[in-house]
């Protein structure tokens, strides 16, 4: 008999929304690739600790790492980084049932490599911008609530997509779903513009965001992503102050200004106050998403003729740091401010 939820990647996300629906009497397997992670979620002694302002619990629940998952589940919520989507989907796809679906908790535009591995009637789609931190193994900090959407990469309304909704407000009791799961998720991007220039620097993303001098490279960036959104054909969607409308072609500085002044004010007063693109930066000392993430937005604005100079100036200095060749300071958005200025 096939098992329920599988949470593939178990740090801040999945970590998150696993633990939230174990709790709530969900069959749950976690798996991570941090092997003293899944010793301790599996502890009875122990176990997986939600900390934070949000809410504080633990539960205890069976975990694996990827090389030793047995069986088959109904639901896989994906949950790794961005640049590890396709080795996941290929480890996972023999243990996903034949009528199940992954769902993916990432950013980017994930959802396409999952469906041309896993097909695409086994995708879902979702958007999140709940703030969490994995902290070590066995504890992830719960910052702040956010967004949360779901949907069918082909607009539908399905039974399925109903049941995933009404569980998942156990978590988020926002929780919506929409027939345009992508008109979120080129929302998202451009808004991951600018936490990864966010990431450039030490300023937390309510500080950083919150220069003025800084605002025309909000614009640029932002404008950037959304136009080759309009281009693609897909109208983005805002969420928890970040307002495509604001930064799309023809749009006014003031506008600008109210968006970035409405995201400050949602960031501002989390526990989280950086990205956790800086945090795999600063913190962790690894590689970001930004191939995967970042990189494509100017990747599809060129076959639509449209230059990125703010895009591609933002990862090639990621990639810089990435490599050891340039620090994090607050200059470098300086430096991609003039960039951006000349294209």
């Amino acid at each position: 008999m096939d098992k329920d939820i599988l949470i593939w990647g178990s740090g801040a996300i999945g970590g998150t929304v696993g633990a939230y629906f174990k709790r709530a009497g969900h069959d749950v397997t976690f798996v991570d690739i941090v092997p003293e992670h899944v010793t301790v979620i599996r502890d009875p002694a122990r176990g997986l600790a939600i900390t934070g302002p949000v809410d504080a619990f633990t539960v205890v629940a069976p975990a694996f790492e990827p090389s030793r998952v047995e069986g088959k589940w109904k639901r896989v919520f994906l949950s790794v980084k961005a640049h590890h989507t396709e080795e996941a989907c290929r480890a996972l796809e023999p243990h996903l049932a034949n009528d199940g679906y992954v769902l993916s908790l990432q950013n980017g535009l994930c959802e396409k490599i999952i469906a041309r591995i896993v097909g695409p009637e086994r995708t879902m789609g979702a958007f999140v911008n709940f703030g969490a931190d994995w902290l070590k193994p066995g504890e992830i900090i719960y910052a702040n609530r956010g967004a949360v959407v779901l949907g069918e990469i082909d607009g539908k309304m399905t039974p399925r997509l109903a049941k995933l909704h009404d569980e998942m407000k156990g978590f988020e009791p926002d929780a919506i779903t929409t027939p345009r799961i992508w008109s979120y998720l080129w929302g998202k991007l451009g808004y991951g513009s600018l936490l990864f220039a966010q990431a450039l620097g030490n300023l937390g993303i309510a500080d950083c965001l919150g220069r003025p001098e800084l605002l025309p490279l909000w614009r640029r960036l932002a404008g950037e992503a959304v136009a080759v959104a309009l281009a693609e054909g897909v109208e983005p969607l805002g969420f928890n102050g970040y307002d495509p409308e604001a930064f799309r072609p023809g749009a006014s500085e003031e506008d600008a200004r109210r968006s970035v002044d409405a995201m400050v004010a949602f960031n501002r007063p989390n526990a989280k106050t950086h990205s956790g693109v800086w945090r795999d930066l600063a913190v962790r000392k690894r590689r970001t998403e930004v191939d995967v993430q970042i990189a494509p937005i100017a990747e599809i604005g060129k076959t639509h003729g449209l230059a990125c100079p703010a895009v591609e100036g933002l990862v090639a200095m990621i990639h810089e740091i990435e490599d050891g060749k340039r620090p994090l300071s607050d200059h470098n958005l300086d430096e991609l401010a003039r960039i951006a200025g000349r294209g």
